[in-house]
Protein backbone atom coordinates (compact mmCIF):
# COMPACT_ATOMS: atom_id res chain seq x y z
CA UNK A 1 0.00 0.00 0.00
CA UNK A 2 1.27 3.40 -0.86
CA UNK A 3 1.26 6.58 1.19
CA UNK A 4 -1.09 8.13 -0.80
CA UNK A 5 -3.96 5.45 0.32
CA UNK A 6 -2.88 5.23 3.72
CA UNK A 7 -2.67 9.04 4.01
CA UNK A 8 -6.70 9.03 2.66
CA UNK A 9 -7.66 6.15 5.09
CA UNK A 10 -6.82 8.09 8.05
CA UNK A 11 -7.95 11.08 6.51
CA UNK A 12 -11.75 9.65 6.17
CA UNK A 13 -11.34 8.19 9.46
CA UNK A 14 -10.49 11.09 11.08
CA UNK A 15 -13.52 13.03 9.38
CA UNK A 16 -16.01 10.48 10.61
CA UNK A 17 -14.53 10.67 14.17
CA UNK A 18 -12.75 13.27 14.44
CA UNK A 19 -11.86 13.03 18.65
CA UNK A 20 -11.72 9.37 19.03
CA UNK A 21 -11.11 7.56 22.40
CA UNK A 22 -11.07 4.55 24.56
CA UNK A 23 -14.40 2.95 24.82
CA UNK A 24 -13.67 1.89 28.73
CA UNK A 25 -14.58 4.75 31.43
CA UNK A 26 -11.68 6.33 33.17
CA UNK A 27 -11.11 9.56 34.92
CA UNK A 28 -7.24 9.96 35.37
CA UNK A 29 -4.13 8.35 34.32
CA UNK A 30 -4.94 5.54 37.35
CA UNK A 31 -8.29 4.36 36.49
CA UNK A 32 -7.18 4.28 32.86
CA UNK A 33 -3.99 1.73 34.11
CA UNK A 34 -6.40 -0.61 36.48
CA UNK A 35 -9.36 -0.12 33.48
CA UNK A 36 -7.18 -1.29 30.53
CA UNK A 37 -5.12 -4.26 33.55
CA UNK A 38 -9.00 -5.07 33.86
CA UNK A 39 -9.51 -5.65 30.65
CA UNK A 40 -7.36 -8.32 29.00
CA UNK A 41 -9.33 -11.03 27.85
CA UNK A 42 -12.32 -8.81 28.76
CA UNK A 43 -14.97 -6.71 27.08
CA UNK A 44 -14.83 -2.99 27.96
CA UNK A 45 -18.48 -3.12 28.58
CA UNK A 46 -17.60 -6.22 31.06
CA UNK A 47 -14.51 -3.86 32.29
CA UNK A 48 -16.68 -0.89 32.67
CA UNK A 49 -19.73 -2.55 34.80
CA UNK A 50 -17.04 -3.24 37.21
CA UNK A 51 -15.21 -0.05 37.61
CA UNK A 52 -18.51 1.85 37.58
CA UNK A 53 -18.91 0.28 41.16
CA UNK A 54 -14.88 0.35 41.92
CA UNK A 55 -13.91 3.66 41.11
CA UNK A 56 -16.45 5.89 43.07
CA UNK A 57 -15.52 3.63 46.20
CA UNK A 58 -11.66 3.36 45.75
CA UNK A 59 -10.15 5.62 42.52
CA UNK A 60 -6.71 6.28 44.03
CA UNK A 61 -3.30 3.45 44.69
CA UNK A 62 -4.06 3.89 48.43
CA UNK A 63 -7.46 3.63 48.38
CA UNK A 64 -7.71 0.04 45.97
CA UNK A 65 -4.45 -1.36 47.73
CA UNK A 66 -6.19 -0.51 51.25
CA UNK A 67 -9.24 -2.80 50.01
CA UNK A 68 -6.68 -5.85 49.54
CA UNK A 69 -6.56 -8.35 47.20
CA UNK A 70 -10.13 -10.08 48.27
CA UNK A 71 -11.79 -6.67 49.06
CA UNK A 72 -11.02 -5.45 45.32
CA UNK A 73 -12.07 -8.96 43.93
CA UNK A 74 -15.17 -8.44 45.28
CA UNK A 75 -15.96 -5.70 42.96
CA UNK A 76 -14.36 -7.26 39.89
CA UNK A 77 -15.62 -10.94 40.43
CA UNK A 78 -17.91 -10.33 37.06
CA UNK A 79 -14.43 -10.56 34.99
CA UNK A 80 -12.18 -13.22 33.70
CA UNK A 81 -9.02 -13.87 35.37
CA UNK A 82 -10.47 -11.56 38.32
CA UNK A 83 -8.05 -13.28 40.68
CA UNK A 84 -4.92 -12.87 39.12
CA UNK A 85 -6.02 -9.41 38.14
CA UNK A 86 -6.35 -8.17 41.36
CA UNK A 87 -3.34 -9.37 42.82
CA UNK A 88 -1.62 -7.67 39.78
CA UNK A 89 -3.69 -4.18 40.86
CA UNK A 90 -2.64 -4.41 44.22
CA UNK A 91 0.95 -5.18 43.52
CA UNK A 92 1.03 -2.23 41.41
CA UNK A 93 -0.68 0.16 43.67
CA UNK A 94 2.31 -0.58 46.39
CA UNK A 95 4.64 -0.02 43.37
CA UNK A 96 2.92 3.22 42.31
CA UNK A 97 2.88 4.23 46.77
CA UNK A 98 6.10 3.42 47.29
CA UNK A 99 8.49 4.72 44.51
CA UNK A 100 6.42 7.27 41.84
CA UNK A 101 4.26 9.18 44.75
CA UNK A 102 1.67 7.46 43.60
CA UNK A 103 1.70 8.44 40.43
CA UNK A 104 1.22 6.73 37.07
CA UNK A 105 4.99 7.25 35.24
CA UNK A 106 4.61 8.18 31.84
CA UNK A 107 7.59 6.55 30.34
CA UNK A 108 7.54 2.59 28.70
CA UNK A 109 10.25 1.05 30.98
CA UNK A 110 8.31 2.36 34.24
CA UNK A 111 4.85 1.13 33.27
CA UNK A 112 6.35 -2.31 31.82
CA UNK A 113 7.43 -2.79 35.19
CA UNK A 114 4.49 -2.87 36.81
CA UNK A 115 2.66 -6.06 37.88
CA UNK A 116 0.22 -7.13 35.01
CA UNK A 117 1.21 -4.06 32.55
CA UNK A 118 2.66 -5.36 29.27
CA UNK A 119 3.76 -3.84 25.83
CA UNK A 120 0.29 -3.26 25.18
CA UNK A 121 -0.94 -2.08 28.24
CA UNK A 122 1.89 0.60 28.12
CA UNK A 123 0.83 1.41 24.80
CA UNK A 124 -2.49 2.24 26.02
CA UNK A 125 -1.90 4.40 28.82
CA UNK A 126 1.05 6.12 27.34
CA UNK A 127 -1.60 6.97 24.77
CA UNK A 128 -4.98 7.69 26.00
CA UNK A 129 -3.08 9.32 29.13
CA UNK A 130 -0.16 11.21 28.14
CA UNK A 131 -0.89 11.86 24.51
CA UNK A 132 2.47 9.70 22.89
CA UNK A 133 1.91 8.80 19.83
CA UNK A 134 2.36 5.22 20.72
CA UNK A 135 0.18 1.71 18.98
CA UNK A 136 -1.15 -0.58 21.52
CA UNK A 137 -1.93 -3.81 18.88
CA UNK A 138 -4.64 -5.54 19.77
CA UNK A 139 -6.22 -8.56 18.20
CA UNK A 140 -8.34 -5.43 16.18
CA UNK A 141 -5.57 -3.54 15.20
CA UNK A 142 -3.31 -6.76 14.36
CA UNK A 143 -6.89 -8.04 11.95
CA UNK A 144 -7.06 -4.58 10.14
CA UNK A 145 -3.72 -3.84 9.30
CA UNK A 146 -3.40 -7.25 7.97
CA UNK A 147 -6.58 -7.46 6.09
CA UNK A 148 -6.68 -3.45 4.80
CA UNK A 149 -2.91 -3.80 3.74
CA UNK A 150 -2.18 -0.81 6.10
CA UNK A 151 0.73 -2.30 7.81
CA UNK A 152 0.67 -6.49 7.30
CA UNK A 153 2.99 -8.43 9.97
CA UNK A 154 3.07 -11.75 10.96
CA UNK A 155 3.42 -10.47 14.71
CA UNK A 156 1.94 -7.97 16.98
CA UNK A 157 5.15 -6.18 17.59
CA UNK A 158 5.59 -6.20 13.45
CA UNK A 159 2.39 -4.77 13.00
CA UNK A 160 3.04 -2.37 15.60
CA UNK A 161 6.26 -1.12 14.12
CA UNK A 162 5.02 -0.57 10.72
CA UNK A 163 2.01 1.40 11.91
CA UNK A 164 4.79 3.66 13.64
CA UNK A 165 6.69 4.22 10.76
CA UNK A 166 3.71 3.92 8.02
CA UNK A 167 0.77 5.97 9.52
CA UNK A 168 1.63 9.80 8.28
CA UNK A 169 2.42 11.74 11.65
CA UNK A 170 -0.39 13.60 11.84
CA UNK A 171 -2.71 11.29 12.56
CA UNK A 172 -0.09 9.19 14.68
CA UNK A 173 -1.78 10.14 17.98
CA UNK A 174 -5.03 9.05 16.81
CA UNK A 175 -4.52 6.26 14.90
CA UNK A 176 -4.54 3.65 16.78
CA UNK A 177 -8.36 4.24 18.26
CA UNK A 178 -9.58 4.25 14.73
CA UNK A 179 -8.14 1.12 13.98
CA UNK A 180 -9.34 -0.32 17.04
CA UNK A 181 -13.13 1.02 16.61
CA UNK A 182 -12.98 0.17 12.95
CA UNK A 183 -12.30 -3.42 13.75
CA UNK A 184 -14.87 -3.56 16.54
CA UNK A 185 -17.31 -2.28 14.43
CA UNK A 186 -17.10 -2.48 10.65
CA UNK A 187 -14.10 -4.81 9.41
CA UNK A 188 -15.32 -7.34 11.76
CA UNK A 189 -13.18 -10.72 12.45
CA UNK A 190 -15.82 -12.89 10.58
CA UNK A 191 -18.24 -11.08 9.31
CA UNK A 192 -16.68 -7.64 7.95
CA UNK A 193 -19.38 -5.35 6.52
CA UNK A 194 -17.23 -3.97 3.21
CA UNK A 195 -20.43 -2.46 1.80
CA UNK A 196 -20.71 0.20 4.37
CA UNK A 197 -16.60 0.57 5.09
CA UNK A 198 -15.82 3.99 4.91
CA UNK A 199 -12.63 2.77 3.50
CA UNK A 200 -13.38 0.26 1.47
CA UNK A 201 -12.05 1.27 -2.00
CA UNK A 202 -8.79 1.82 -0.42
CA UNK A 203 -8.83 -1.32 1.19
CA UNK A 204 -6.45 -4.33 -0.29
CA UNK A 205 -8.61 -7.00 0.96
CA UNK A 206 -9.19 -9.66 -1.47
CA UNK A 207 -12.35 -11.72 0.05
CA UNK A 208 -14.68 -8.26 0.51
CA UNK A 209 -18.51 -9.13 1.35
CA UNK A 210 -21.55 -7.14 0.00
CA UNK A 211 -22.73 -6.27 3.53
Amino acid sequence: MNKEKRYEIFRRLREDNPHPTTELNFSSPFELLVAVTLSAQATDVGVNKATDKLFPVANTPEAIYALGVDGLSEYIKTIGLFNSKARNVIAACKILIEQHNSQVPDNREALEALPGVGRKTANVVLNTAFGQPTMAVDTHIFRVSNRTGIAPGKNVLEVEKKLLKHVPKEFLVDAHHWLILHGRYVCKARSPQCGSCRIEDLCDYKHKTSD
